[in-house]
């Protein structure tokens, strides 16, 4: 049986935001999931704390976006246990803002920025796990709160001036603050991103990276982020969890990003190596490096 690989930590948590006092934001324990009959991994453990950063690597059909579909309660692991924010995955849990990896938006859309992220606020949906306002408060306190909720998100992530723009007139990096204000517009406690810096250059990347790790520190919201690029990320994580081969690896980068730690991971030789810029290469094995998929 393939083993989970983790890391020793100092028992101390990395960054200021993040809180041990109480249970894990996530807990895995011996988790076995299977996709179409298949082992993507098994005999994983590991925690997320509250208020952690957290970046989700590894090579393509890895598991990592099977594991924010069992984060979500849209998969069910094969065996172990597995708990979010205290309880078992379910579906449409409010608690949890997620934006996928794929978030089609017509060019030709005139729906405004401001209504797209007030759609998203608890209350104006209806179904299990949906929260909504009491009947008592009225249409016009509900479309009130909803109004100052995705002012508030939109504010937050940096794009409050592209409200009222339509959505079919966004670059790829406004859209992606949009769709992380829909994400954030409940209040969520728990932030999915998956492959969020997709297709951005690099000081886009890193400047959406800047603002999400913002709403970490500010909001204290735990965030796990699938990326293909680690290295924007680097200076923000508090812990990587690495996927790849069947096993996981979990810990702080500069735990995990080792050539030992991927030699034992992948099973195969390997090597970290960093250019003059500090940037992290990983040399070596199959198609180590981290990207969308899986």
């Amino acid at each position: 049986m393939a083993d989970s690989i983790v890391v020793p930590r100092a028992g101390h948590p990395t960054s200021a935001s993040s809180d041990r006092s109480g249970p894990p934001a996530i807990h895995a324990e011996r988790l076995e999931v299977r996709y179409r009959n298949k082992v993507v991994w098994q005999d994983a453990n590991f925690d997320v704390w509250p208020g952690e950063f957290v970046a989700v690597i590894g090579p393509n059909g890895a598991g990592k976006t099977t594991l924010f579909r069992m984060l979500l309660g849209l998969h069910h692991p094969t065996s172990g246990l597995l708990s979010v924010l205290g309880s078992a995955p379910h579906r449409g849990n409010y608690r949890i803002g997620y934006v996928p990896q794929h978030h089609t938006i017509d060019k030709d859309s005139h729906l405004e920025c401001d209504k797209l992220v007030r759609l998203a606020y608890p209350g104006t949906r209806w179904g299990p796990g949906q929260r909504f306002a009491p009947l008592r408060w009225g249409p016009r306190l509900r479309l009130g709160l909803e109004r100052e909720a995705a002012a508030r998100a939109l504010e937050d992530v940096g794009a409050y001036e592209l409200g009222p723009k339509p959505l079919g007139s966004l670059s790829g990096g406004e859209l992606q603050r949009v769709f992380l204000a829909e994400a954030l517009v409940g209040d969520p406690e728990m932030l999915l991103l998956d492959e969020p810096l997709s297709n951005l250059d690099l000081r886009r990347s890193r400047e959406l990276v800047e603002t999400i790790h913002g709403l970490v520190v500010s909001r204290g919201v735990t965030t796990l982020l699938v990326a293909h690029d680690i290295n924007p990320l680097i200076k923000c994580l508090d812990k990587v969890i690495y996927i790849a081969n069947g096993k996981v690896a979990t810990g702080r980068p500069s735990e995990v990003l080792t050539s030992e730690s991927l030699t034992a991971l992948y099973g195969v030789p390997v090597e970290v190596l960093r250019d003059s810029r500090d940037n992290i290469v990983i040399v070596g094995g199959e198609d180590i490096r981290g990207e969308e998929g899986g």
